[in-house]
């Protein structure tokens, strides 16, 4: 298996993330306002390292494929995203640790990063199944998640404790490799991708 693709669309092109993204990334994830409902916080650029250099190193153990988002309407990097907990053996993966500068939020961008991202899964790795999570409390995210076509499986209650300090519930939905055809009709067939 490839853990180092590049997907890509009309609008988006996902590269493999590297190091040498750090300063690309670093002008985004230094807005505090990405980080007010998330499990952690990239305060600092050395915090940001840390994440890049943890990608890496889940992507050397097979167990993360991490991406850099290139809006290709305005060439430039614009975020990160990952399939994350990939387990090749029960054929199932998280597409998360997703975040874009706020100035494209609702932008159509990550309708497009997701549709190329679920279709790679589906259809190139084949995968059962695809899972995504997000706080209880982010509310944006959730209504994002739904528009895909994910279906929510159910709150898992006091699961994570946030860098804060604060326990988080957790909301849980999935897509599945048989919904996937009518999924993609349905929702991503009246978008240009």
């Amino acid at each position: 298996m490839n853990f180092e693709p590049v997907l890509e669309n009309k609008r988006v092109l996902l590269q493999p993330l590297q190091a040498v993204h750090l300063p690309d990334l670093w002008q985004i994830a230094s807005d505090a306002s990405l980080w007010a409902i998330q499990l952690n916080k990239l305060e600092t650029e050395q915090d940001l390292e840390k994440y890049i250099q943890k990608g890496l190193a889940e992507r050397a153990a097979k167990e993360s494929i991490p991406f850099v988002i290139i809006d290709k309407q305005e060439n430039r990097i614009v975020g990160c995203t990952r399939y994350m907990g990939l387990s090749l053996l029960h054929k199932r993966t998280e597409i998360g640790s997703t975040w874009i500068t706020p100035a494209l939020h609702g932008s159509g961008l990550n309708k497009a990063m997701k549709y190329a991202m679920l279709q790679y899964a589906f259809e190139e790795m084949d995968l059962n199944r695809v899972e995504f999570k997000t706080d209880e409390l982010n509310t944006q995210s959730r209504h994002a998640i739904l528009s895909l076509g994910c279906t929510q499986e159910g709150v898992f209650r006091r699961h994570m404790i946030t860098s804060t300090g604060r326990v988080r519930n957790t909301v849980y939905f999935s897509m599945l490799k048989e919904e996937w055809p009518e999924i993609k009709q349905r929702v991503f067939g009246k978008y240009d991708f």
